[in-house]
């Protein structure tokens, strides 16, 4: 079963991972995005070991899972540092000043600009995708 894993940056710089369409919590935490990666399935592979050790039965919700990752913008940009803001912000067709706010994560985003940025780089990696060399 597929499920999704939030990935924010908080206040502090710091990243958090949960998945809120479970009933089992599963946190991770971390400096950069890697390392949120990283104590998110620590996380889950100690709940994993949890129900093991106590013969417990594992919720149904838990088995063959796996996790699918949605980043909020300022998050993207900390996995993703080698894109430029600005380069990229022009190939969507969105403000750069605006795109460099949403980057520090300390301004709010529509769903409507949000979805607008998720389908530019899906364009640029479709272009991507059928380069040969």
């Amino acid at each position: 079963m597929k499920t999704t894993a939030l990935i924010e940056m908080g206040k502090d710089g710091t990243f958090s991972i949960y998945t809120s369409d479970l009933k089992s919590t599963i946190v991770g935490e971390g400096n950069t995005v890697c390392e949120a990666k990283q104590d998110f399935l620590e996380a889950f592979n100690e709940l994993m070991q949890y129900y093991k050790d106590e013969n417990k039965k594992v919720p149904n919700e838990l088995k063959n899972l796996e996790f699918v990752y949605r980043y909020d913008i300022a998050s993207l940009f900390n996995y993703c540092n080698f894109l430029n803001v600005s380069k990229l912000a022009k190939a969507i067709n969105v403000n750069p000043s605006l795109l460099r706010q949403y980057k520090t994560g300390n301004t709010y985003i529509s769903e409507k600009q949000a979805k607008k940025i998720e389908i530019g780089l899906h364009r640029i990696g479709e272009q991507l995708l059928s380069v040969s060399l």
